[in-house]
């Protein structure tokens, strides 16, 4: 699972209680929860294996591989590869489809039965 540029890895809340102080200078919070952000992640065994990428306190580039049972992770959603902005937030129509609305096929009337009669509009055609 490295064919984008990163993830955000989920936690039940139970796993974050269990994992205590040791996983808090990892996590992130947003309005969907805290996570985990990962350079790359490895989901082929009982552990899930996270790279993680940061910054020391003297400023250096570093990476951290952490690795806990795949029992603890509640949801892992990949950010977009073309660089587009991450994150979560109310989600907006492009300018160009504000305003309009899909167009909607008449609805095949049901007869009392039920069941659409054969033929009506948006019913398959009888079998021959």
């Amino acid at each position: 699972m490295n064919d984008s540029n990163g993830y955000a890895v989920f936690f039940f809340p139970q796993a974050l209680e269990a994992l205590g102080e040791a996983i808090k200078p990892y996590l992130q919070d947003s309005p969907a929860g805290p996570h985990l952000v990962c350079k790359s992640i490895d989901t082929g065994g009982a552990l899930l294996e996270m790279t993680l990428e940061g910054i020391t306190a003297e400023g250096r580039n570093v990476q951290v591989e952490l690795m806990v049972p795949g029992s603890m992770v509640r949801m892992i959603v990949s950010s977009p590869s073309d660089g587009s902005f991450f994150g979560f937030g109310p989600r907006t129509a492009p300018a160009a489809l504000v305003g309009t609305t899909p167009a909607a096929a008449p609805a095949a009337p049901m007869p009392p039965s039920g069941e659409p009669e054969p033929g009506a509009p948006g019913t398959a055609a009888p079998a021959p």
